[in-house]
């Protein structure tokens, strides 16, 4: 069996961050990164990496609705070529629209408060692109 997974919701100001279990069935919310220094955030994942022996890395890519790419999806896969080569594991796409959406909803049905929301809202989101990835390496 591989290693585990580890999922990246890169936004400008925050990289939320979740991970698979050993047996790459759940996906668990871990926290957040400051994004606002890409080398000291790299830095960050790379720990990460190793503490969790992820052989892969999912990143997020925001598409637009069409399909198309924007600037900052772009970004993203630069980032996730920056991992890829610093941190010799295999990074994967997956298309996360409506991941971020999907999060706010289930934290406002789950009746937490902006605040708290605000706090969470990033690590929620990774942990949906981890699940989507992982549903569809297990065919689900």
């Amino acid at each position: 069996m591989k290693g585990r997974v580890l999922a990246l919701d890169i936004g400008r100001k925050k990289i939320g961050v979740a991970v698979s279990d050993a047996l790459r069935i759940s996906s668990n919310p871990l926290g957040f990164i400051d994004a606002s220094n890409t080398k000291k955030a790299l830095e960050k994942i790379g720990g990460l990496i190793r503490e969790y022996e992820a052989s892969e890395v999912v990143i997020g890519i925001p598409k637009i609705m069409d399909g198309s790419l924007n600037e900052w999806a772009l970004r993203c896969r630069e980032i996730g070529a920056e991992i890829a080569s610093s941190f010799n594991v295999s990074v994967k796409e997956v298309d996360e629209r409506l991941s971020t959406k999907e999060a706010e909803r289930l934290l406002i049905d789950a009746g937490m408060s902006r605040t708290k929301r605000k706090n969470v809202n990033d690590q929620i989101a990774a942990a949906i692109i981890l699940r989507s990835y992982l549903d569809s390496q297990s065919g689900v």
